[in-house]
């Protein structure tokens, strides 16, 4: 029989052969190195799919060189902003049931004025973080 979590607690590595892969819970930074170790066969095509409430606007631009990031707000409301690699920039609105893209190569970041829940699913390898 199949176990039932929650994503906020157990993130899902989805990787090679289609295999969705339930994840330990997340401890800190250095979650993140042990994961990258664990599914490293998967390479670029292995992707991250994580949820996490906000009330707060991050404090860091993050940027992901290898692949799509896709970002679905599932309550709430943020501002994502993108950099794009010609320094053109935008910025949109995300509420419950909306989602954007962040490309590859493109830095991002959120602005969330209450609080908001959001749904990653990203192809995390060699993801870069700035200071805002």
């Amino acid at each position: 029989m199949a176990k039932v979590r929650r994503l906020a607690e157990n993130w899902v590595h989805l990787g090679l052969g289609a295999t969705a892969v339930p994840q330990p819970p997340f401890d800190g930074m250095e979650w993140y190195e042990a994961y990258g170790n664990r599914h490293a066969a998967d390479g670029r095509e292995g992707r991250l799919v994580s949820q996490h409430t906000f009330t707060e606007s991050w404090s860091t631009w993050e940027m992901h060189p290898l692949g799509d990031e896709m970002v679905i707000c599932v309550s709430g409301e943020m501002v994502l902003r993108q950099e794009f690699p010609d320094g053109r920039q935008e910025e949109m609105t995300l509420r419950a049931g909306e989602y954007a893209i962040n490309p590859p190569g493109v830095w991002h970041i959120a602005d969330i004025e209450t609080e908001a829940t959001t749904v990653f699913i990203t192809a995390g390898e060699g993801t870069q973080h700035r200071p805002r």
